[in-house]
């Protein structure tokens, strides 16, 4: 959650929703990299596509970068008990 709540306050001064400033550092990635949002309502599309006007400079992506290095998010994505049921 340590890792959430930088972003939010990234997004947030950037005025945009994380997943906006999430989607927009994918698509600063390059273009070899696409970003397959996944959304159940429109409205969630719509803020995706919000992502589009997102501007990332590059000491914003520098910022994103530290505050998310390689690595920082890892780790089962249900707790382990619930895994063992999932026999996942």
């Amino acid at each position: 959650m340590a890792l959430v709540g930088r972003v939010a306050k990234m997004a947030e001064k950037k005025g945009c929703t994380p997943s906006q400033l999430a989607l927009a550092w994918v698509l600063a990635q390059g273009q070899d990299i696409v970003p397959i949002p996944g959304t159940k309502r429109l409205e969630y599309l719509s803020e995706n596509l919000g992502a589009l006007g997102v501007t990332l400079t590059p000491d914003d992506l520098t910022r994103l970068d530290e505050a998310m290095p390689p690595g920082a998010a890892k780790g089962l994505r249900y707790p382990e008990a619930q895994m063992k049921a999932l026999q996942l």
